[in-house]
């Protein structure tokens, strides 16, 4: 997945110095995200943590997070794409979004989503999965306009909203 063009966005891989932006987008995760996706009282993971995943990253897999570019402004509003999950069938990965929240409530997310959604489908997968918790109103309302129906399988997660687990089929 190189490059997906909607009428607002240009989704595109990453470049190392937006790691700020994956930063900052850490710096906002709700308090109820799990502490392993947020930043520690170390500060952690750092910017440079971040550049260093980006480059480890950039090794030309299809499967990805695209990052979501504005097309009008050339500001990077958040991120898009596909990504394994060892939790859902093998060859079935899982669509996963997440956009700064200056950008919500404008339809990025979802508008994105459908662009990886056609490559998807143009790409010959036949099945997406998406995890979201519970107390994500947001994205389990995206994921709905999408058609992705939730199942019955559920991760219970102490303190952190259970994982509820979402599939369409392509």
């Amino acid at each position: 997945m190189t490059r997906l063009v909607t009428d607002r966005l240009q989704l595109r891989p990453w470049h190392v110095y937006e790691s700020v932006l994956l930063h900052e987008l850490w710096t906002e995760r709700d308090p109820r995200v799990p502490p392993h996706r947020r930043i520690d009282a170390e500060g952690r993971p750092t910017v440079s943590d971040l550049e260093a995943r980006i480059r480890s990253r950039s090794d030309g897999n299809a499967l990805g997070l695209l990052v979501a570019e504005r097309k009008s402004s050339g500001d990077v509003i958040g991120y898009c794409g596909l990504t394994e999950n060892i939790k859902v069938p093998e060859g079935e990965p899982e669509l996963a979004f997440e956009f700064l929240r200056r950008s919500w409530g404008q339809g990025y997310a979802t508008e994105a989503s459908w662009a990886v959604l056609t490559w998807a489908r143009a790409s010959g997968y036949r099945r997406l999965w998406a995890t979201v918790s519970d107390w994500n109103v947001a994205s389990r309302r995206v994921l709905a306009k999408l058609g992705f129906v939730e199942t019955d399988r559920v991760e219970r997660s102490e303190g952190h909203g259970d994982v509820l687990f979402a599939t369409k089929q392509l």
